[in-house]
């Protein structure tokens, strides 16, 4: 064994089923239907198969998460945990308000881009995180992780998070408050990109040497939340790009052949029900859509 992931969380902002949401798929899995499956925010742990782990990315649902990994228990003495690390691929509450469920005195390290750690400090409330030690790092920056897992953080375009953005944010440009994560140990590669606006080339140059991609899957169309009337921003102004279509992730990333999985998927996406013509129409094409509790083994 080389590199273990566990999804922690597979779905995006909100979870799935979303709290208040009835949208025709939400309303499936309140009605109990065995064809979707209820989602935790989006989160991995990865380790390298000595006990320690690294979590990527703090969700608000990290406690259940952990409880719901025995990989994450605490074990030995009186009080500690097998997390020693969390890195983030930006400041968006759905993947830092986790942070501060660590806050019980166990020490780890925070791992982040200059501008995701300058988005933390500026909320006085990570000021109680007197056991979290900050290390900042730059995209293209090689640092390493427990298990000696080689890691490097990657601009992909997007915004900064919902909190800091103005009315019209760029989404064209790559910066560090919006990065994907490329994972490597012994010749084994994984990367994970759970959010971008677009499909780049040099994107496609790093997934062609991957053995497992995890890749934004928010929404099957850009106009979705219009469609279904849960919002009014397209899948692009949330800096998601859309899976289906002429500009879809589908069709840029056609041809990889890595492991590929969709991950960070909305509560609105058709590709959550098992059976439907979007779900049949993404794994016909090679792609698998992430669970919660889903392991992968390199």
């Amino acid at each position: 064994m080389r590199l273990t992931a566990i999804v922690l969380g597979s779905a995006a902002g909100g979870a799935f089923p979303q709290w208040n949401c009835r949208c025709p798929v939400c309303a499936l899995a309140w009605a109990g239907d065995p064809r979707v499956k209820p989602r935790t925010q989006t989160g991995l742990a990865v380790s390298a198969g000595d006990g320690h782990w690294t979590l990527i990315n703090a969700s608000p649902d990290l406690p259940a998460q952990i409880r719901a990994t025995s990989a994450l228990h605490p074990r030995g003495g009186l009080r500690g945990s097998p997390i020693q690390a969390v890195v983030l691929t930006g400041a968006e509450i759905d993947q830092i308000a986790g942070l501060l469920s660590l806050r019980e005195s166990t020490p780890f390290a925070l791992y982040a881009t200059p501008a995701s750690h300058a988005a933390v400090a500026a909320n006085a409330m990570f000021g109680a995180m007197t056991s979290m030690t900050r290390r900042a790092v730059n995209p293209g920056e090689r640092f390493t992780l427990a298990g000696g897992i080689e890691a490097t953080l990657f601009m992909v375009p997007g915004k900064l998070p919902l909190y800091l953005e103005d009315e019209a944010p760029e989404l064209d440009t790559e910066s560090a408050a919006n990065v994907g994560i490329e994972l490597q140990r012994g010749g084994a590669k994984m990367v994970f990109v759970p959010g971008t606006a677009t499909v780049t080339e040099q994107m496609r140059e790093r997934f062609a040497g991957a053995d497992v991609v995890l890749f934004d899957g928010t929404v099957f169309t850009d106009d979705e939340m219009i469609r279904t009337g849960t919002g009014q921003k397209t899948g692009r102004r949330m800096g998601h790009v859309q899976i289906d279509g002429d500009d879809g992730s589908l069709r840029a990333l056609t041809g990889l052949s890595a492991r590929r999985i969709f991950i960070h998927v909305n509560n609105t996406n058709p590709i959550l029900v098992e059976g439907s013509a979007e779900r049949r129409k993404v794994e016909s094409a090679g792609w698998q859509v992430a669970e919660d509790g889903m392991e992968i083994v390199l």
